[in-house]
């Protein structure tokens, strides 16, 4: 049961964490330029660094899940 709860997990991760990292700007592109910010000396606009704190949080949420798969799985 747990295991189960815990592939769930491991999925959705996966899956808006290829999404968080697609949505992040390039070399100039990106969320920011969609609502007509730019990324200069500040680090981006807030949007990015939301977009930056989701993707960190989802990647540590995707690799603690994948740890427990793989300590767990029978």
């Amino acid at each position: 049961m747990l295991n189960a709860i815990a592939l769930a997990v491991c999925i959705l991760s996966s899956l808006f964490l290829i999404a968080f990292v697609l949505l992040h700007s390039g070399r100039g592109g990106g969320l920011s330029d969609l609502f007509g910010g730019g990324v200069g000396l500040s680090g981006g606009t807030t949007i990015e660094r939301r977009l930056d704190q989701l993707t960190i949080v989802t990647a540590i949420v995707f690799g603690l899940s994948v740890f427990w798969l793989a300590w767990k799985w029978t």
